[in-house]
């Protein structure tokens, strides 16, 4: 062992790239191969996800007409009210659908583009260090993790996000070959414009990488230091031209700041986006939640005026309780923990080998990038009291991704030591055993499988065990045991791709047993659409035999919901929102009104329908579209509480149509407020009122401004049904 331990390579003889040089990248036909491959698998059967989030689908419409609505990310065309998140992330697909006109494959499009270009920018960075092999198996795990093939299919702000965090380290491994500023000051403009993706998740990559700076770059101790603080700054201007433009722009110009309720841009990052999601309690939309967080409002119960309580329903809102296992429940553990287990594993022992290379040592200092990373994202997603979704750990792929390269490469070079050899043999076998656990969660779905990988893995374990017997011995082991860790998450990346996803908290893979899919135990909709049953034991929509539903073509035609309230179908209209479904368990609760038709219920072993977890999806009824196209020359046609059922109307109605999301997602926001509405009801700017448009989240209409104007106009019109909706004409007072 002392012999091998000895031969630590430096900066200088580390495995130099492949022939071309390093400014190459050398065998394009397989990296062309890769890229091409991740880019058909993802592009396939794009368009049946419809809309996928309706929420951001709507806003990418009001973008794509309005170029105010574009540079705030308003939910609507005339202004009222912005998403729920800085607006970058809307930005490629308002452009996508400037270009192309607004549909399904403009708004999916540039999602499942930004996947391939993230694949590519993991295969350049581990290549840098590891060498073309090692890339490419780092490109291919990223792009086979379920996750991450749901995540690059859908239009949250997730894919930008995670592209652009590559993107960050790619930079910054660049720059330790040669310490030059240039190279963290990009980290720094990258990281500015992620956080205007997706605020302060953003952050998660910067310890990693701040420490990866410190010990491996070249140069003096306080060169290195500055050289952060010019990072640092490129982060300020990164986001801050934005922040800066929004704080000048007059308020009276602009929408309102959805979720943030002090309606700035930096309450929304530090407060529901931000100390909200860590401490609990940001369900309480429309606060000042920084103010809140400060004064320790949260920890002690639901905040004021709606909203959930801390943490949401059932302690960790949508992914179960936090704490250390919650990446190895099933919430969350086949999404992303396939490998997880043996990124760990191989991290410490990889930086244990690389123990005397010199300082600047490019692959140490890889490992901490990818370490730091993974560990911090793991801790800060497994501890979250707030809202938390299984699928924000489409940001881990890429660090457990190369880790597995890098620290595998590694390890492999120095197999001559027994305990090298050991440690390769437990993390491909234990990679196997837990696939073999999450396997059986979906007992129904490929039961032979988990017994291949389980028997493959071992077998392949006990031969890393054995000395080397020559490269062909050492080439078939390392085939058996890449296969039989990749095989379960490729086969449900392929489950996913195969199934339309819609709503607000998306899922990837089959049914799990047992899985929280959602508040009050909301599970994702897709084994029962599996067995073409939608509850009741009636066809589901899109299930063979069962009508079928228009295509996405960008009309926005309505499309009548299917009987026994299944989710939209394969191809169906995509105006779907994603409100919680009502009369089912706690979204009933959350509910409450009469909004358009919903299509979608979702309890704990309810009806089935599209994919998609928690809040179901809504339909527009075809009469409540003809108003809407007819509302005249009101600045909205209608107003509603609540962003879901806004967000399925104007999709419906399609074009320029705009409808006011009171309160925002939640319908809690402080905005309007009933004397602004009133005001705008008197100057003709509002045509029509539907009552219950389903809030998106907790809180809607049970208090605040919602229920204030919803009673001041019950008050004041005269309510008539229209498509079993509840609709007040605002022009026509009823005394």
């Amino acid at each position: 062992m002392t012999s091998t331990l000895d031969r630590f390579p430096t900066r200088s003889d580390a495995p130099p790239p492949p022939s071309g040089g390093p400014h190459r990248w050398p065998r394009p036909v397989s990296v062309a191969a890769l890229l091409v491959a991740t880019g058909a698998f993802y592009l396939w059967n794009l368009g049946a996800s419809g809309w996928a989030n309706s929420f951001y689908a709507a806003a990418v419409q009001a973008g794509a007409d309005d170029w105010t609505a574009f540079f705030f990310g308003s939910l609507d065309p005339a202004n009222a009210i912005t998403v729920d998140k800085p607006p970058a992330s809307l930005w490629p697909m308002e452009i996508s659908a400037r270009i192309f006109g607004f549909s399904s494959w403009s708004l999916l499009v540039p999602q499942a583009l930004m996947g391939v270009a993230a694949v590519g920018l993991l295969y350049a960075a581990v290549r840098r260090v590891s060498g073309h092999g090692a890339g490419l198996l780092a490109g291919a795990l990223l792009a086979l993790t379920p996750v991450a093939a749901l995540m690059f299919r859908f239009d949250n702000p997730d894919a930008l996000l995670t592209l652009l965090l590559v993107a960050a380290a790619y930079l910054l491994v660049r720059g330790l070959e040669d310490g030059r500023t240039r190279w963290i000051a990009a980290v720094g403009l990258v990281l500015g414009f992620a956080f205007l993706t997706k605020s302060l998740q953003a952050f998660l990559v910067l310890p990693g990488l701040v420490l990866a700076w410190l010990w491996a770059a070249p140069g003096r101790p306080w060169r290195r230091v500055w050289q952060l603080l010019v990072g640092g700054a490129g982060i300020v201007v990164g986001a801050g031209w934005w922040l800066l433009a929004v704080a000048l722009w007059p308020v009276d110009a602009r929408p309102y700041i959805g979720g943030s309720g002090d309606d700035t841009p930096l309450g929304l990052a530090f407060g529901y986006n931000g100390l909200g999601r860590i401490v609990g309690g940001e369900g309480g939309r429309g606060r000042d939640t920084v103010g809140d967080a400060a004064a320790g409002a949260f920890p002690g119960g639901a905040p004021a005026g709606g909203g959930m309580p801390p943490g949401g329903p059932g302690g960790g809102s949508f992914g179960g309780q936090a704490g250390f296992l919650r990446m190895f429940e099933t919430s969350f553990g086949t999404q992303i923990s396939w490998l997880l287990p043996a990124a760990l594993l191989l991290l410490v022992p990889a930086l244990v080998v690389r123990g005397r290379a010199v300082r600047t040592d490019a692959v140490r200092g890889s490992l901490l990038v990818w370490g730091g990373w993974t560990l911090v994202t793991v801790l800060v997603l497994s501890f979250m009291e707030g809202i938390v979704h299984p699928y924000y750990t489409v940001a881990l792929a890429p660090g457990i991704a190369a880790l597995v390269a890098v620290g595998g490469r590694e390890l492999l070079g120095h197999r001559d030591a027994r305990w090298v050899r050991g440690v390769l043999a437990v993390a491909v076998a234990g990679t196997a055993v837990w696939a073999f656990v999450m396997l059986g969660w979906s007992p129904q779905f490929l039961p032979w499988l988990r017994w291949v990988v389980l028997v493959a893995g071992v077998v392949a374990g006990a031969a890393l065990l054995v000395p080397a017997r020559g490269r062909r011995w050492l080439a078939v082991a390392l085939g058996v045991a890449v296969l039989s860790g990749v095989a379960a998450p490729a086969a449900y990346a392929v489950q996913t791709v195969a199934t339309p996803h819609e709503g607000s908290i998306p899922t990837a893979g089959p049914e799990v047993a047992g899985g929280d899919r959602g508040p009050g135990g909301f599970r994702d909709r897709r084994g029962d659409r599996d067995r073409g049953l939608d509850g009741t034991g009636a066809a589901a929509a899109g299930a063979p035999g069962a009508p079928a539903a228009a295509a996405p073509d960008g009309t926005g035609a309505p499309v009548a919901a299917a009987p026994g309230g299944t989710g939209t179908p394969a191809g169906a209209d995509p105006s779907a929102g994603g409100g919680l479904p009502a009369g089912t368990g706690q979204g009933a609760a959350w509910q409450g009104g009469t909004g358009p038709s919903r299509t979608g219920q979702g309890g704990a072993g309810g009806p089935g329908g599209t994919s998609g977890g928690g809040p179901g999806t809504e339909r527009t009824g075809a009469q409540v579209v003809a108003l809407l196209r007819d509302a005249g020359p009101a600045r909205w046609a209608a107003a509603t509480v609540g962003s879901q059922g806004a967000a399925s109307m104007m999709l419906a109605a399609g074009g320029d149509t705009a409808v006011m999301a009171i309160g925002g997602f939640s319908g809690s926001d402080p905005y309007p407020t009933l004397d602004r509405f009133r005001q705008y009801v008197a100057q003709g700017d509002v045509r029509y009122f539907v009552s219950g448009g389903g809030r998106g989240g907790p809180g809607g209409g049970r208090g605040g401004t919602g229920a204030e104007i919803t009673a001041w106009v019950a008050q004041h019109y005269t309510a008539t049904t229209v498509d079993g909706t509840t609709v007040y004409d605002l022009s026509a007072p009823a005394h």
